[in-house]
């Protein structure tokens, strides 16, 4: 109540102000139309339309919405708003005077007191700008000792709208000495009486003149490569580094301090943004029920956000972990009050239960994200591994297609290809499923096969970023061993954006950049934290783990890539395959699976699998009977293979 009534009592003084200089715009009117301050015979009109004009005047200021914005923030925006409140109200008051009496109030006295009134009630507001940010910088002078100086990294829109909330808030305790930009057009000029001093490759020579204590970097559509390079040359500099999140702060408006934050890896490692066709996307989402499998992880989660953005109908969250299945409902209900939210507790291993949901709310979308994904757990869990992965997916695919949904999504990933491990070889399985599938129901099915994802349950960058707080050292597997990486923003929009383009049967593989060897990503890691490898920080290689490649593929042998209209979503293409036959292959094994292994069900999986390759992972040594079992089956097979090959 207290905030309205001030609130109310400053509109009500601004609006006091416009009168006084309405007033004062009609008597310098006349003066400047008859050259000369004495205008006594006019005088009398003068104070007959005066309180005329000023009602008309405020009530189009009013309407226009000049007395709602903050007059020390005022730019070019609120500008045109005072050109047309002007221009509009002058066209009011004036015809409705010719209406009544023409011939008394000269033309041109209108055309100069449309111009002095501009002028008035513009200049107004920007000179209480000036007198704001020329109070901030003098009491920012003034606590010098307290104030940081700061370089700001960029000198376009988003470094100008940094530099102006500096400006305009001496309680930030900045202090901006300039910027630095690689545009060569751009130095020496100067933004808000700040200078462009030089490029981000002279920053440690700004430092040093300027006495710079902190840089914000201020170009959100800077590449990976760029943002390392400065960030580098600042911590040479022996200055922290803040940037923006991504270009949606531009596009947003949030360029604000506040939304600086320090530098994470996903911003060394960031991309070009991904460009949606979102119509598309929500023509298959819109109204729609859909339904997500391992909601509560990294990958589901993030997919339930990005979902409810396209306006579903419902939203079916099916996940086993009671406290993910809570934390994400939380997390959706904050961010899209009155969404319909539907939590279910439940395992895609139990199909009752699975049947019932699909029943009950009979979805049109499906995406499967539930799965197992870490190798090395996976090698000693391999009879879990085969029957989450695939008979799951066997399970909820099945069940989609019986239950009439319209497209099937499955989340795949890039170790399903020449596998050496049985995570890859499960995720795999899981792909023919879907394959198959597809070509015996209406359902469509779309697969989409991609890399590891920043800052996921059981990724590298956690374990790095523990390793690093505790003073290491960080554990490396082997000084040439190579990953694909992408953020799990990034990766779900693809997913959703291949699933929009897909048609049924399809592999969709998503374009992972450049392969990062992961010991750089150590040190880069250990670099943000402002200590230096090998010096502060000690990084040692453990090994090769169990069922672990150098280096991971996304094609399979026989398939070759072919392009869409989305430059970062590809298709495997290959020969195509009748999987009707294999399908009774499929089923066996995945009812066999439950009952344990045994040589029968490892020669299907190798017949299925023809490019599984367990013994490039290595023996754990671990003595684990179902390696063992791999390894005297497949030197078996190799053993009669050599008998029965002709001898030259």
């Amino acid at each position: 109540m207290v905030v309205m009534i001030n609130n109310r009592l400053k509109q009500m003084i601004v609006m006091l102000s416009d009168a006084v200089l309405i007033a004062c715009s009609i008597f310098l009117s006349y003066s400047l139309r008859f050259g000369t301050l004495i205008i006594a015979p006019h005088v009398y009109h003068i104070l007959v339309i005066l309180p005329f004009i000023i009602l008309v005047r405020l009530a189009v200021f009013a309407l226009s919405g000049l007395y709602q914005g903050m007059w020390r923030f005022v730019g070019a925006r609120d500008l045109l708003s005072i050109i047309r409140a002007v221009t509009l109200s002058s066209l009011v008051y004036v015809s409705l005077l010719y209406l009544v009496q023409e011939s008394v109030y000269p033309r041109s006295v209108f055309i100069i007191d449309w111009f002095v009134t501009l002028i008035l009630i513009g200049g107004s507001r920007f000179a209480y700008r000036l007198y704001r940010e020329g109070f901030s910088t003098i009491v920012m002078n003034g606590r010098v000792k307290e104030a940081k100086n700061v370089l700001i990294v960029g000198a376009g829109r988003a470094g100008e709208m940094i530099l102006r909330e500096i400006l305009g808030n001496y309680r930030l305790k900045y202090n901006p000495v300039g910027f630095v930009d690689d545009n060569r057009e751009k130095r020496n000029l100067y933004i808000h009486g700040c200078r462009v001093l030089g490029n981000t490759r002279e920053i440690p020579r700004i430092v040093r003149s300027e006495g710079v204590e902190m840089v914000f970097l201020a170009v959100p559509h800077a590449h990976g490569a760029a943002k390392r390079r400065i960030m580098m040359t600042c911590a040479r500099a022996g200055v922290k580094a803040k940037t923006l999140p991504d270009v949606d702060s531009i596009l947003s408006g949030k360029v604000t301090v506040r939304e600086l934050r320090d530098f994470g890896i996903e911003d060394l490692l960031q991309r070009k943004p991904v460009r949606l066709d979102t119509l598309s996307i929500e023509a298959y989402l819109r109204g729609k029920t859909v339904m997500i499998t391992g909601a509560g992880g990294s990958i589901g989660s993030e997919l339930c956000r990005q979902v409810l953005r396209y306006g579903p109908k419902r939203l079916v969250l099916f996940e086993r972990n009671e406290f993910n299945l809570y934390q994400i409902q939380m997390d959706l209900l904050e961010l899209f009050p009155g969404a319909d939210v539907r939590p279910v507790i439940g395992d895609i291993l139990n199909k009752p239960r699975m049947e019932e949901t699909l029943a009950q709310y009979r979805p049109q979308v499906v995406f499967h994200a539930a799965a197992y994904k870490h190798v090395p757990l996976m090698e000693s869990n391999a009879v879990e591994a085969l029957r989450n992965n695939a008979l799951g997916t066997w399970n909820t695919a099945y069940l989609s297609a019986v239950h009439g949904v319209q497209k099937f999504v499955m989340v795949s990933t890039d170790k399903a290809v020449r596998s050496t491990n049985i995570m890859g070889v499960s995720k795999r399985l899981a792909e023919m499923v879907c394959q198959s599938l597809g070509q015996t129901s209406t359902t469509k099915f779309v697969t989409v096969r991609f890399g590891n994802v920043l800052n996921s349950v059981g990724s590298v960058i956690p374990l790095f970023r523990r390793q690093i707080e505790r003073g290491g050292p960080v554990t490396v597997t082997h000084p040439d061993i190579y990953r694909y990486f992408m953020t799990i923003p990034e990766a779900v929009q693809l997913i959703m954006q291949a699933g929009a383009m897909g048609r049924g049967g399809e592999m969709f593989l998503l374009d992972m950049g450049e392969p990062v060897r992961i010991v750089d990503l150590a040190r880069d890691m250990i670099r943000l934290s402002g200590l230096e490898p090998d010096k502060d920080i000690r990084i040692t290689f453990t090994g090769l783990r169990p069922g672990e490649k150098l280096y991971e593929e996304l094609l399979t042998a026989g398939e070759e890539i072919k392009a869409t209209l989305h430059d970062k979503i590809k298709i495997a293409g290959s020969e195509q395959q009748d999987w009707k036959s294999p399908l009774e292959d499929i089923e066996d094994l995945l009812h066999a699976i439950p009952a344990g292994f045994s040589g029968a069900i490892m020669e299907k999986i190798k017949k299925l699998v023809p490019d599984f390759q367990p013994e490039n992972g290595g023996p754990n040594g671990s003595g684990d009977t179902f390696k063992n079992l791999i390894y005297e089956i497949f030197r078996e097979n190799r053993a009669t293979e050599e008998q029965q090959a002709p001898h030259p």
